[in-house]
């Protein structure tokens, strides 16, 4: 059985979940948060059910596929916006988080994957499975990060600008780049024992460094000039956009044809 006709279920249950935990939001009774954190998070637990089916069914990690990498962040993204939530009480980041969510999985009912078991020997490696898991969990961070950088400087602009916000963004983007940094090394030595090289200037490979630079330049702004919040922040806006070519752009650009990543796209 084709385990992808079960994905509507499992994806409208989830919807479901995080369409409530907004509608939470509006109400003024003290277990308020409560409520929406206990929402936000079944509605991750039931992607989480549904991915690790997968994975079973499958028998290989789902991490093959562009299709297959939205699922896991339908998973990371719910949960990213609820750790922030309880720590800092912002109630626009999880919504984010829980729209971002659910526009992958409507991205995945409009554009099902054709799922088999099959992988091509490049991906039958042991670091197969840290390398995306890293990656995917660094992303969505930093997607995470990018929003908040979209709002600071919407408050910078148009008045009301609180510096708790870079201090979020920070955060977020240190936990991030520290998983990033981690994808990095995972994928030398997985590119070590796939092709005999540790680094082939591949073009996948290229913008990953790129990507890798974009948020240690934030990083080095923040640390040198912790007045040039403006200049941070578009830094970090910046950043997210060469991550967004890295992810997925990249599949369109001519260069793609003679990178060894394109398995990514099957």
């Amino acid at each position: 059985m084709n385990y992808w006709v079960q994905f509507p279920v499992f994806a409208g249950i989830a919807a479901l979940c995080w369409v409530v935990a907004a509608v939470l939001q509006l109400g003024r009774s003290k277990h308020t948060n409560t409520l929406v954190v206990i929402a936000a998070a079944a509605g991750a637990l039931t992607m989480v059910i549904f991915t690790v089916n997968l994975w079973q069914h499958l028998e290989r990690p789902p991490m093959r596929t562009l299709g297959e990498t939205r699922l896991w962040y339908a998973v990371f993204l719910p949960l990213i916006g609820v750790a922030t939530f309880l720590r800092w009480k912002y109630k626009w980041l999880l919504n984010y988080s829980l729209l971002m969510a659910i526009v992958f999985l409507t991205i995945n009912f409009l554009n099902p994957d054709t799922y088999n078991k099959a992988l091509m020997p490049a991906l039958q490696s042991v670091w197969f499975i840290p390398h995306v898991l890293v990656y995917i969990f660094s992303y969505a961070l930093l997607a995470a990060s990018s929003i908040v950088a979209a709002y600071g400087l919407y408050r910078v602009y148009f008045g009301g600008f609180n510096r708790k916000v870079i201090g979020v963004a920070n955060n977020l983007v240190y936990i991030g780049f520290g998983f990033l940094s981690l994808g990095l090394l995972f994928g030398c030595l997985w590119a070590k024992e796939a092709w005999g090289h540790y680094w082939t200037w591949d073009p996948k490979e290229t913008w990953a460094m790129l990507t890798w630079l974009g948020y240690l330049i934030y990083i080095h702004v923040r640390y040198r000039h912790p007045d040039k919040v403006v200049w941070a922040l578009w830094v970090l806006a910046v950043a997210f956009i060469i991550l967004l070519i890295c992810w997925f752009g990249l599949n369109y650009l001519p260069s793609a044809a003679q990178s060894v990543h394109t398995y990514s796209n099957a």
